[in-house]
């Protein structure tokens, strides 16, 4: 499920089918979502965090983690600094901004795939011509 790098982390919380959250939602760990969440959600602290949402999930809001399995709706943008999966329940109505992604056939994304390089860099390197005599 998840491709190389960081691990991710296991699930520490739940919210379940049938709840409904009206605010943001900041988490340590892993959280698995089955209700639906009025709000932003991310992920804090040292270590990296995993949201799952299950197919009955729905967000509105942004998403902001490390890693996210997507099987439910989110209306709003996911960033994920290390992995994003689709699954082919996903609903996406949002910009996806990603490291590594992995979409399945049925997913849905209604908006830009955004790749974020991890190296991004304000350097500029000048390639210098080669010299040679002149042919003239």
């Amino acid at each position: 499920m998840f491709g190389k790098g960081t691990k991710p982390s296991p699930i520490d919380s739940l919210i379940g089918a049938g709840t409904v959250i009206e605010g943001n939602i900041t988490f340590v760990g892993g959280l698995r979502i089955d209700g639906h969440v009025k709000g932003n959600v991310k992920a804090t602290g040292n270590k990296p965090g995993t949201l799952v949402l299950s197919e009955i999930a729905k967000v509105e809001g942004e998403i902001d983690v490390a890693h996210v399995v997507v099987n439910g709706t989110v209306a709003g943008p996911v960033r994920a600094t290390e992995y994003v999966e689709l699954l082919p329940k996903a609903r996406v109505t949002g910009d996806v901004s990603y490291k590594s992604i992995e979409v399945h056939v049925g997913a849905i994304v209604m908006g830009q795939l955004v790749y974020e390089n991890p190296q991004k860099s304000d350097k500029i390197v000048e390639f210098k011509s080669a010299t040679g005599a002149s042919s003239d």
